[in-house]
């Protein structure tokens, strides 16, 4: 059972007021810019990778911005650490929330998708891998399939049903392992016995549901203040500020355009601050830290589309042909880029990828000798 609540019936309203305006305005500023500007898919990306570094950076581990670029890339240079495998689960995550519609991150199917319980199938459903590769099994439909119209019609009804059968194994299956409801085969070196994560869920969701009439920033708000308050996953801090993000979205406050980099404003603010015993200060720490995420936004957005014009003089004379316009959008939308990535996306030889960094007048951004990687100044 839980041994605490987080009640809702003593907000600081009045000394929120003024925060909550600046914050939702800041966004909003932020959202229409990104929304119409000619780098705002670079600039989308460039914010997975470093609100995905910001969020290890709270949870007091450091994951630099080069290996996390090359490790999504598949390109790295050495042994990935723990920590940068959740830096990676962190921005995969987010590119899921952002792929996804508004709400889905905050329905049951995609509270349980985050948390490891189901994967997406490629209709948007939420299934399990395991059901996925059944179905293709089942379906077929390759090289070699002789059956008329009516036989594939129903071998389509059959699948279906296959299908259905499997997604309830797998969730069967899904359920005996640690971290569901086979508790008692969890290793409690590693896991909390006593910590009931889907009874912390819910009530982190019925503080949602008690919130539902507040403004919008401060539904945000007050949700990761509770997720932290409540700790509902023990492995998974991050995923608490994730969903604020998204609710900021669903709500309206960021359109499909972007998803806040609430962490990387967080990352600004004071720990003293951000977990202070006392709800009110905490309270105005995180809308503190939205609104630096959004002033930073703006900046960087400008940085980015001054870079752009810059590269883009180069242009000049240069053929049709040329692949200098791939590799500036490659350089916009990444924080680095290594000769592997360039040859890798422009389709070029890794001789080439080199020739034109050199056309485009990259900055070498590593100082070494060997595994280089590029970026704007």
């Amino acid at each position: 059972m839980i041994s605490m609540s987080y009640d809702l019936s003593k907000l600081p309203n009045q000394s929120l007021l003024r925060p909550i305006s600046d914050a939702g305005s800041a966004l909003t500023r932020l959202d229409e810019r990104v929304a119409r500007s000619p780098v705002g898919d670079g600039f989308v990306e460039r914010s997975h990778f470093s609100d995905a570094c910001a969020s290890l950076w709270i949870d007091g581990e450091l994951v630099h911005l080069e290996d996390l670029v090359l490790h999504d890339a598949t390109k790295d240079i050495r042994t990935p650490t723990h920590e940068l495998t959740i830096a990676r689960d962190v921005l995969k995550t987010r590119r899921r929330i952002a792929a996804q519609t508004p709400g889905w991150a905050l329905g049951a199917d995609g509270l349980r998708s985050l948390r490891g319980q189901a994967a997406a199938a490629p209709d948007g459903t939420e299934t399990s891998s395991e059901a996925g590769s059944f179905t293709d099994d089942v379906v077929g439909g390759g090289e070699g399939d002789e059956s008329d119209d009516g036989a594939g019609v129903l071998d389509a009804e059959f699948a279906a049903i296959d299908a259905v059968l499997a997604r309830s194994d797998a969730a069967i299956e899904q359920a005996k392992l640690p971290g569901r409801a086979g508790t008692s085969e969890k290793n409690p070196l590693v896991y909390d016995l006593d910590w009931d994560e889907n009874e912390r869920l819910e009530e982190w969701r019925s503080v949602l549901r008690q919130a539902e009439n507040l403004p919008a920033v401060l539904q945000a708000v007050v949700a990761l203040d509770a997720w932290n308050e409540l700790s509902v996953l023990q492995h998974a801090p991050w995923l608490g500020r994730l969903l604020s993000a998204a609710l900021l979205r669903h709500a309206g406050i960021t359109t499909g355009a972007h998803l806040a980099a609430i962490n990387f404003g967080l990352k600004t603010i004071l720990v003293d601050r951000r977990r202070h015993r006392d709800r009110e200060t905490r309270l105005l720490a995180i809308l503190a830290g939205i609104i630096a995420a959004a002033e930073l936004g703006l900046k960087e957005h400008d940085r980015l589309l001054l870079a752009r014009k810059m590269m883009e003089r180069r242009l000049v004379g240069k053929r049709t042909s040329s692949k200098l316009p791939e590799l500036i959008g490659l350089v916009i939308s990444r924080p680095l880029v290594s000769a592997g990535m360039i040859a890798k996306e422009l389709a070029v030889t890794p001789r080439a990828a080199l020739r034109i960094v050199e056309e485009l007048g990259l900055r070498e951004m590593t100082g070494r000798g060997r595994f280089r990687a590029w970026g704007i100044v």
